[in-house]
């Protein structure tokens, strides 16, 4: 039973990131992928006389770094999380039990007053 005048609780845990983070997240993303691509072509030209298969791979990098990049930066966002449910309830408060009754072998065939409870143990009559 809930209280009259008590707030409902809404979850927002499953909510997107911002737009503006989003897209702040691709140019990062975009501009990481072109400084190493640079790196790769500025060490293609200094590794060309030294050690041409590095040069090569670095060659091949450089050339086919900015699709991978566009590709990354382009991929839209992120999936939607599964919807969370929009209403929490507010957790039930558990009842007290019940005591158990005595089974009908164990109670006394008289009403028990206080001070003449039923004698217990082997001597008991």
């Amino acid at each position: 039973m809930r209280k009259r005048g008590a707030s409902e609780v809404f979850r927002i845990s499953g909510a997107r990131t911002g737009l503006t983070e989003d897209v702040r997240g691709r140019q990062r993303r975009y501009i990481v992928s072109m400084s190493i691509r640079t790196v790769s072509v500025i060490l293609t030209v200094v590794l060309w006389d030294v050690a041409r298969p590095v040069a090569w791979v670095m060659l091949v990098v450089g050339a086919a770094l900015p699709y991978v990049a566009v590709v990354v930066a382009n991929a839209g966002r992120e999936n939607a999380p599964a919807a969370p449910a929009a209403y929490v309830p507010q957790p039930v408060r558990p009842v007290l039990e019940a005591t158990k009754a005595e089974p009908a072998a164990d109670r006394p065939a008289g009403p028990v007053t206080p001070g003449s409870e039923p004698a217990e143990g082997p001597d008991a009559a």
